[in-house]
């Protein structure tokens, strides 16, 4: 029984409208939803320039997205989580704990999207580079994963390997990186989460692989929903997939103490 997606967004990053995921949410059944919408916090020149690009600026709206979740509250029979999701590199925690801080989310997920200053997704800048480097780029990437859960700022690391997505990276992750993983996530607090972003168009899998989700397993550690969606037809489709997939597996979801 899937009752909570903690991992959705809105308009205030790269979904939408806030109006049209709640009731998206709600028709599907849910007891509860995160709007956890993309933001980057860095000082880095580099990543303010990224940032400016793509337009996650969320730190400068969030007040005003939970002045709506404030009133949508009173319409809906559903809970709605002021949430957020952060883009991690250790060189940022300062600047991510400070606004963490500041702004008092019931809940943090925290993901780790590039590596040299360039997202994960672009396949033609990692194509470029040799089998070794992009094997070193997916060390990177873990280890990234790995500081993401030993920082403590988050509740949720979300789609633990990302770099699966990109043919370019696909391929390089090792058990070793899997066990890496699940280790720092049994010592911490941080949960994980299976998410479904891709599952129903071109990558057609979760997060985590099926090798790694057996190695997460293995440690116990617990694994939220995040439907990772950013529109409403897609959070009603995953819904019922990740319905599909628990129910097989006999897993149960773990809910976050919100």
């Amino acid at each position: 029984m899937i009752d909570h997606d903690y991992h959705t967004h809105s308009l205030y990053s790269d979904g939408r409208l806030l109006r049209q995921m709640v009731a998206a949410a709600s028709e599907a059944g849910l007891s509860g939803v995160g709007i956890s919408d993309h933001c980057i916090v860095s000082e880095r020149d580099a990543m303010i320039e990224v940032r400016n690009d793509i337009g996650f600026t969320f730190d400068a709206t969030y007040e005003r997205r939970r002045s709506a979740i404030e009133r949508l509250r009173e319409n809906y029979d559903i809970e709605i989580y002021d949430a957020v999701e952060v883009d991690y590199d250790p060189r940022d925690e300062a600047a991510i704990e400070t606004f963490l801080g500041e702004a008092d989310f019931q809940y943090a997920i925290g993901s780790v999207h590039n590596l040299e200053n360039v997202n994960v997704h672009y396949e033609s800048y990692f194509a470029e580079k040799s089998e070794s480097e992009r094997a070193a780029l997916v060390d990177e990437y873990f280890e990234k994963v790995v500081a993401l859960i030993d920082s403590e700022l988050f509740e949720i690391a979300a789609h633990l390997d990302l770099v699966e997505r990109n043919p370019a990276l696909r391929g390089f992750a090792t058990e070793s990186h899997y066990r890496q993983v699940a280790e720092a996530l049994e010592r911490s607090r941080t949960a994980t989460e299976l998410n479904a972003g891709r599952v129903l168009d071109d990558y057609g899998e979760y997060h985590p692989s099926p090798t790694f989700l057996d190695v997460l397993q293995e440690y116990d550690v617990p694994i939220t929903v995040g439907t990772d969606s950013h529109t409403p037809e897609a959070l009603t489709d995953r819904v019922a997939h990740l319905a599909e997939w628990f129910e097989e597996r006999a897993i149960e979801p773990t809910e976050l103490a919100v």
